[in-house]
């Protein structure tokens, strides 16, 4: 008999399939190398998440492969091993209730301004849409148990960022569901590299805040096409 509850059945094979299919997003943005990184994605209704197996080559990964675990990171279902950060991840749905996906990547520009425990300005008006402001730093916390997952929610709970750089290791997203931790770990990227590059000109212009409040208010509620999933740029 299946671990898995009956009335989820469908939720967790749709959910196989989409975050089997969102990790080419990663190759496809170049967030990633070789088989460093991963997607989860929360299980609606059961306290349960479909995440990346440990070591996979992405090119090997589909519905399949992977793997279901509680949200204390316990194997329920598949044949392979759960992803290395499977405790940060479930960590973070255990406490914050309206996260649907955790991303995480090691992609250069973001994973640099974590290197230099730095957080990135707000100094593009991307950043004011996406973020609500600057891209906080997350304490450093060695890899094995949920103590990266207890610094995302230290940094990010209350703040309006959907992405936290864990110093010395790399940046995690969130979203509310595992797409748009994905779309938030692809522009974390970009504003990573261009406010470097303009770093490398001179000292970037900060957004006042009132105009941050403004751009974010803008972009979550007005912005795209509302009857649709989603309304992205």
């Amino acid at each position: 008999m299946s671990a898995i509850p009956a009335a989820v059945r469908a939720d967790v094979d749709r959910l196989k399939a989409e975050v089997a299919a969102l990790h080419s997003e990663l190759t496809r943005w170049g967030l990633v190398v070789w088989t460093a990184g991963n997607i989860s994605a929360r299980v609606p209704g059961a306290d349960l998440m479909v995440i990346k197996p440990s070591g996979v080559s992405y090119d090997e990964l589909d519905a399949q492969k992977m793997v279901v675990t509680d949200l204390h990171g316990k194997l329920v279902e598949g044949e392979l091993s759960p992803s290395s950060d499977t405790a940060a991840h479930a960590y973070v749905y255990r406490h914050m209730p309206e996260v649907g996906g955790v991303v995480h990547t090691h992609s250069a520009y973001a994973t640099a301004w974590a290197a230099r425990g730095e957080e990135i300005p707000c100094v593009l008006t991307m950043m004011g849409d996406e973020f609500g402001g600057p891209i906080p730093v997350g304490p450093f916390a060695i890899i094995g148990d949920d103590s990266i997952g207890r610094g995302i929610v230290e940094t990010l709970r209350g703040s309006r960022s959907t992405a936290v750089l864990m110093r010395n290791h790399g940046p995690f997203t969130i979203g509310k569901d595992a797409r748009a931790a994905v779309k938030s770990a692809v522009l974390l990227e970009e504003v990573a590299r261009t406010v470097h590059l303009a770093r490398e000109l001179g000292e970037p212009l900060p957004i006042e805040q009132h105009h941050v409040d403004a751009l974010y208010e803008r972009y979550q509620n007005v912005y795209g096409q509302h009857d649709s999933q989603e309304g992205e740029r």
